[in-house]
């Protein structure tokens, strides 16, 4: 017969071996866990050639408030009064989304495009706070350096940019949000992601825009593929329904993750360019 205390001692090695391993699933996360989130793309992969940029960009350099020096694009459209303040997705830099710079010029706004540290030319390493202070440091560019009204500023992200977007609009005022193909939380994705109970409680990062979003006080358009195969259309849907009005909600029907500009088609950067007018009528009327 097992003694009471051997069966004690059992039980506490077997919750020692338990928070043992707790542990190391939670150290071995914490470690690895912007490898899991950040894929920066770096210099000179995704950029085209120096003479085809400067025909249609200015190549700007940032500050941030943490020192690092971050890298960005600058398209100029003097008879515009807007301007678009563009984040990019977690694999992409500034040179891979050229092309799609150029296509949002057709809306005929200003367009500042910001590479996070880590990607493209940009220094430093990308965690949550970093890119939160690499959109600060663009936000304030634009009023600083280029002399816009924060009213005048559209901020705009695609995937992990539009978390970065609806944090930053979340604190400093705008003259709209445009949220494409993003997710509620960095928990909501861990979930998706990894079948393991629990997992999402392990990380750092939290990139809450369901909750961030309530707090956007400008005209809000979520835009989201139908067959997005990385961040469920669902998504999308949620963070329309927990944004406050005024809102918009345009889905692409067949589109993915990453090809909405071509399955929307002119249609897109029709309702994109609506929406940018839009919110210039709305901040006019409110003046």
């Amino acid at each position: 017969m097992v003694s009471a205390a051997k069966v004690k001692r059992l039980l506490t090695m077997v919750l020692v071996a338990v928070a043992a391993g707790i542990l190391l699933v939670v150290v071995t996360i914490r470690v690895v866990e912007n490898q899991l989130i950040y894929y920066p793309p770096r210099y000179p992969d995704g950029f085209p050639s120096p003479q085809i940029v400067e025909r249609d960009v200015e190549e700007v350099w940032l500050l941030t408030a943490d020192g690092v020096k971050i890298n960005a694009f600058y398209h100029s459209n003097p008879a515009s009064k807007q301007v678009l303040l563009w984040f990019h997705g977690n694999a992409e830099n500034i040179g891979y989304g050229f092309e799609h710079l150029r296509a949002l010029a057709k809306i005929g706004v200003n367009i500042l495009a910001v590479d996070y540290r880590g990607y493209g030319k940009s220094e430093g390493k990308p965690d949550e706070a970093g890119v939160y202070h690499d959109a600060d440091a663009a936000y304030d560019y634009l009023l600083t350096q280029r002399h816009f009204r924060a009213a005048d500023i559209i901020i705009y992200g695609h995937s992990l940019g539009g978390a970065v977007a609806i944090n930053l609009a979340s604190r400093r005022r705008c003259g709209g949000l445009i949220v494409q193909s993003s997710f509620t939380s960095a928990r909501a994705m861990a979930r998706r992601m990894f079948a393991i109970p629990l997992i999402e409680y392990a990380a750092k990062s939290r990139f809450d825009s369901l909750r961030k979003i309530r707090e956007v006080h400008a005209p809000i358009l979520v835009v989201h593929g139908t067959r997005d195969e990385v961040v469920p259309f669902e998504m999308g849907q949620q963070l329309f329904a927990a944004a406050p009005e005024p809102k918009r909600f345009y889905p692409i029907p067949g589109a993915g993750h990453n090809n909405l500009m071509e399955a929307g088609g002119i249609s897109y950067l029709g309702c994109l360019q609506s929406f940018v007018a839009e919110a210039a009528r709305q901040e006019k009327g409110s003046d």
